[in-house]
């Protein structure tokens, strides 16, 4: 199995377990904080619905990032309906791109960069491993703590949650 299938299958597990957190999240407290410093519910979970398409297909298809190129737009919608289609188009550009790449092109070096600050430099295989998935995974988890706090009954990601119950 090529290295990018080998990727495509970690990030669909993955993806199917954000897919299951998000669709979770209640419109009705996307404005909600757990405490002056944190983002809000709407924000974070946007987040991790654009991560996707932010440092998966984006590593793939070019060789750099440079934010101070890039005016960032974040998520503006305000439906749970709108989030989810934000993480299905992010989802399924990743999807496309890890279909059609191949070894080589994950051997290749893709960086992170603020103007000359670089951010990070490394194969595209490793951005997508560290940068991408387990960027996901932090913030999913994050999610998964809001979720509690709001009394939303939180998915189970490698097993059954509290939730959930022993029923499997």
């Amino acid at each position: 199995m090529e290295l990018n299938h080998k990727l495509l299958r970690q990030f669909e597990q993955e993806a199917a377990n954000t897919k299951k957190m998000l669709e979770r999240v209640p419109e009705e407290h996307f404005d909600w904080k757990p405490h002056a410093k944190s983002t809000s519910l709407r924000d974070l979970a946007a987040h991790v619905a654009e991560l996707p398409g932010l440092f998966i297909t984006r590593a793939i298809l070019s060789d750099e990032h440079d934010f101070s190129k890039e005016k960032y737009v974040p998520f503006s919608g305000t439906t749970h309906a709108e989030l989810m289609q934000l993480y299905d188009k992010t989802y399924q550009g990743a999807v496309k791109a890890l279909n059609e790449t191949n070894v080589v092109e994950m051997g290749k070096s893709w960086t992170l960069r603020h103007g000359e600050h670089v951010i990070v430099s490394l194969p595209k295989q490793a951005i997508i491993r560290t940068l991408a998935m387990n960027h996901i995974i932090h913030h999913r988890g994050q999610l998964s703590v809001y979720l509690r706090l709001l009394d939303v009954p939180v998915p189970g990601m490698y097993g059954p949650s509290a939730d959930e119950g022993m029923n499997i």
